[in-house]
């Protein structure tokens, strides 16, 4: 069936991508629309979903199932050329298990047979293409490198020079690929060739990323200049699955070990970034890709910051920039936060599987499931990123085990009990930043002509990214709103909160998230979310430790301690001068609480000691 109409076709390219997998109304929103859907998008995405099922006919749209959130698309393994592909991939993975390197490597030949150079060339949908052209490329390439690593096993070096050379001039950075290249040029009998190239190699790794060669590959060249394996061809009559010397090769260790696991590649997609953020970026990519642990320990950085600066963000576009370091995938996890904390239990499963361990072989106790990951991540070169960390004991059991692997960790905590991680504190934007972010979302034309207007924007807004892309979404939905108009409704809002919503993003619940994890004190301490709270009852814009010891009579100690509670929440900013403030955000969160319980002894104090 062709389908003609554009949008009708990136939704049923992102159907059949998913095939038997529930794929929600909001991602094909944000493939139909490049990540900028229109308020009416659910709306147009059902109208699609209608106008394919009248194209596919009776029989075939019976398979186009309504799920929540979204749809599902019914379809056989062979019904599709992603489906053959993959009978053929678990087909080759079977006889390689059997021993059978022939067959095997003749399944992966007909599953790469059924590719083209550029997949999803006729969708015009970017964001379907990032997202899932790059996962099929990712996928192609592996399985290519598994067809290369059996064709060696089978001891066809010098036949498969070719296409090494080839393959490695496109992606210079892939080390597997230089290790499989180096091996046929050294059995081939062309070992000065084979060292140069790890030369060369070296030098573009330490050039472009700041680093040096991973362990695989260096074992590759350490063996090359011990003639370990030598240069030999194969006896017309000799059976080559039974050579003795097959399971020997450094890359392909027969096809079954390390070479036939998956290689994930989990990002998720991010907007493009800020130039204002350029400075964290380079900082955060320093951090990821440069440095030796020592051993035992795995290279770890951390982005914090309060709820909607922008870490998330930050982190994945780094994780991005860096995964040509991280040959052997990225794994992906949103730990959820303070709100819908995600356990390492729930998570482990997952990536054990994403790894290639079947689900009936993970363990069911959990230490037994942690040492299994350590020991499958061991020696490998992972970016391990995880999301929205809400303590370092949710961390731990996801570090990978000690090698050339890199964590990253957003959280609102600075996880300073994380041992050998490297913390980047991300604040508010500037001024600069704040207007380039407005900018990009409702045209910098329309900045330009209320300037002063989108300034008092901004100045309610903080410099929080999250609050900026709210408020300029309500103004790209409103366009017949000026810049001056939203502001005053900002600033003359009985509930502040209330006017920085946009469907389901709001800043009120990243508060909640903060306010949630608070910190309490020891009993005999004061209670920071009461500070908090009496803050909001006095409209206060700033406090000092000796002003709250007089509201609630206790020592600038006991003080001291409530007020840092509230800002390791986020809550309030770090003291400057002696004096602890709240952003325009914070203190209208402040008075809604303040609202929601009476607290007229501790607000009247305050005012008395003002």
């Amino acid at each position: 069936m062709h389908v003609s109409a554009p949008r009708q076709r990136v939704v049923m390219a992102a159907l059949l991508l998913n095939a038997n997998r529930v794929i929600s109304v909001d991602r094909i929103a944000e493939y139909v629309w490049d990540d900028a859907p229109p308020p009416s998008a659910a709306a147009t995405v059902r109208t699609y979903v209608m106008r394919l099922r009248q194209s596919l006919g009776e029989h075939a749209s019976a398979r186009l199932l309504t799920r929540a959130p979204g749809y599902l698309l019914e379809l056989g393994e062979h019904e599709s050329d992603l489906g053959q592909f993959t009978a053929h991939r678990r087909r080759a993975a079977e006889l390689a298990e059997r021993g059978d390197l022939e067959g095997s490597s003749a399944e992966l030949a007909e599953a790469l047979a059924l590719w083209r150079e550029e997949p999803l060339a006729d969708i015009p949908s970017r964001t379907l293409r990032d997202v899932e052209g790059r996962y099929l490329k990712e996928l192609r390439l592996q399985t290519m490198e598994l067809r290369l690593d059996a064709e060696l096993a089978l001891l066809r070096h010098a036949e498969v020079v070719p296409e090494l050379v080839r393959l490695v001039r496109k992606h210079p950075l892939r080390e597997a690929l230089v290790g499989k290249l180096m091996l046929a040029l050294f059995r081939s009998g062309r070992q000065s060739e084979a060292l140069d190239l790890y030369r060369r190699t070296r030098v573009l790794l330490v050039e472009q990323l700041g680093a040096e060669p991973s362990a695989d590959l260096r074992e590759v060249h350490r063996n090359i200049l011990s003639a370990h394996h030598r240069p030999r061809t194969p006896d017309p009559l000799e059976q080559p699955a039974t050579a003795p010397e097959v399971a020997v090769a450094t890359a392909p260790a027969a096809v079954r070990e390390r070479s036939c696991w998956p290689s994930p590649a989990q990002l998720p997609s991010v907007p493009l970034p800020l130039s204002a953020r350029s400075g964290a970026l380079a900082r955060l990519q320093h951090f990821v890709t440069t440095g030796s642990m020592p051993a035992g320990m795995v290279a770890t950085a951390v982005v914090t910051g309060r709820g909607g600066v922008g870490k998330s963000a930050l982190a994945l576009h780094t994780a991005h920039a860096v995964r040509g370091s991280s040959v052997h995938g990225q794994l992906y996890a949103d730990l959820g936060g303070a709100g819908r904390t995600l356990t390492a239990r729930a998570v482990l499963p997952r990536f054990l599987a994403d790894l290639g361990v079947p689900r009936d072989e993970i363990p069911e106790e959990e230490s037994e499931r942690e040492s299994l990951y350590r020991s499958l991540t061991a020696g490998r070169r992972l970016l391990v990123v995880l999301d929205n960390a809400s303590s370092t004991a949710q961390v731990r059991p996801l570090i990978p085990g000690s090698g050339g692997s890199r964590l990253l960790v957003t959280s609102r905590r600075r996880l300073a009990d994380l041992d050998g991680a490297r913390t980047l504190l991300l604040g508010p934007l500037d001024e600069a930043g704040s207007l380039e972010l407005l900018g990009s979302i409702v045209g910098p034309a329309r900045v330009g002509a209320e300037p002063q207007a989108a300034r008092t924007v901004l100045t309610v807004c903080a410099g929080l990214p999250l609050a900026i892309r709210i408020a300029g979404t309500r103004l790209l939905e409103r366009p017949h709103w000026s810049i001056g108009h939203f502001a005053r409704r900002l600033t003359e809002a009985p509930r502040l909160l209330d006017e920085l919503c946009a469907g389901d993003l709001g800043v009120r619940p990243c508060l909640d998230a903060d306010h949630a994890g608070l910190r309490r004190t020891a009993p005999a301490g004061v209670d920071p979310a009461e500070v908090f709270t009496a803050l909001g009852a006095s409209g206060a814009s700033s406090v000092s430790g000796s002003r709250v010891a007089v509201m609630f009579g206790c020592s600038e100690e006991q003080a001291e301690e409530a007020l840092d509670a509230l800002v390791e929440a986020n809550l309030l900013g770090a003291p400057t001068g002696g004096r602890y403030r709240l952003d325009p955000l914070l203190r209208a969160y402040a008075h809604e609480r303040a609202q929601a319980v009476a607290v007229p002894e501790h607000s009247q104090s305050y005012r008395r000691a003002g």
